[in-house]
């Protein structure tokens, strides 16, 4: 049996990260592995709280936090390291960088955030991180036709870019320009593999 591969795909929003997590999937389908696409907040109660915020109103800092967190050791539990497991390759839209980033510029330590979600999240084999400057974001949301919500104010994504790409160094993570073509930027990144 294969060994599983954990892939993480970050950044901030309007850089293509639901675009390539798919395109990679298909990929990675067409080499022959079995795949497992999956995004957070997830589709589970905790993470339908955080998204039913994001249009409502933002809970407290605190509350938003420990919501990711049971939303996420619920994903780990249930379907992450059991496809893994499997030899599986789980491809993820967002994980624990992005609540480092998104709840960092709330008040709270990524570096302490990380660490609390390390005590039962394992790291990914390969951090993607799409990056593109803050305005050319803002443009691809609007060209999408969304209103850019209290995630996506201008001086919130450049504080959440800085975060993202403070973890470049680390020996898993790749950062990939994704100005550019979508067939561009998904070469850049199956060239990885």
């Amino acid at each position: 049996m294969p060994q599983g591969l954990f892939i993480v795909i970050e950044g901030i929003d309007g850089t293509g990260k639901s675009t390539q997590v798919k395109r990679l999937g298909e990929w990675f389908t067409a080499q022959g592995r079995e795949v497992v696409l999956s995004r957070e907040p997830t589709n589970q109660p905790w993470g339908m709280k955080l998204r039913e915020s994001a249009a409502t109103g933002r809970l407290s800092p605190q509350d938003e936090l420990d919501y990711f967190l049971k939303d996420r050791r619920q994903h780990v539990e249930e379907l992450i390291l059991p496809s893994l497991a499997a030899g599986k390759v789980v491809i993820l839209d967002r994980y624990y960088f992005s609540t480092m980033a998104y709840q960092g510029i709330r008040g709270f330590d990524p570096a302490e955030i990380r660490r609390k979600n390390e005590e039962f999240a394992p790291p990914p084999d390969r951090l993607i991180i799409l990056d593109l400057d803050v305005d050319s974001a803002l443009e691809r949301i609007g060209a999408r036709g969304d209103t850019a919500n209290e995630f996506e104010q201008r001086d919130h994504l450049a504080r959440c870019r800085e975060i993202f790409l403070s973890l470049q160094d680390e020996s898993f993570t790749r950062v990939i320009p994704s100005a550019g073509s979508l067939d561009d930027v998904t070469q850049r990144i199956v060239a990885i593999f």
